[in-house]
């Protein structure tokens, strides 16, 4: 599987560990930068994640910021990314084997380094489980993705729920 990391500056202390982490567990990591502690917006770092993802260029992603959170908003603005910030293992495997989420999210400043491997290893080793419930309530999610994307209709004005 091919996966695309991105670092901001805060995420920037883990990167040469997490890009060994996806080749120890048999991947190809497309190293998106950065490559310094200098200051980059995370906006831009979530952004070449969520192309490379959008693209077909990698089939997962992982951005490290400060908390993960604002990577994780930034990239789920791009339709087919589903993006989660994962400070457990469990969330880690739960999202991608009941949502389908193609792109981790971690905080360099709330995960250690070593807690950080074993959070990235969960989520390269999961699979989406395929269970009639999930893929249900996916499809659900991609309605709503499809309904506010460019050109979607958004709410509709009868008070009716987004999907």
């Amino acid at each position: 599987m091919r996966v695309a990391c991105a670092f901001d500056h805060a995420g920037f202390p883990l990167k040469e560990m997490i890009l060994a982490i996806v080749a120890d567990e048999g991947h190809e990591a497309i190293d998106l930068g950065t490559d310094s502690p200098e200051p980059v917006d995370y906006p831009d770092t979530a952004m070449d994640v969520a192309n490379a993802l959008t693209a077909g260029e990698a089939e997962r992603g992982l951005l490290v910021c400060g908390s993960g959170a604002g990577v994780a908003i930034a990239a789920c603005k791009v339709p087919g990314v589903r993006a989660a910030t994962a400070h457990d293992t469990y969330t880690a495997h739960q999202a991608v084997e009941h949502d389908d989420v193609n792109a981790l999210c971690l905080g360099a400043r709330v995960v250690g380094p070593a807690y950080a491997d074993e959070i990235v290893r969960a989520f390269l080793r999961a699979s989406f489980s395929g269970e009639e419930r999930h893929v249900r309530r996916l499809g659900k999610i991609l309605a709503i993705e499809e309904r506010y994307s460019v050109g979607g209709k958004g709410p509709s004005s009868s008070g009716d729920s987004p999907a």
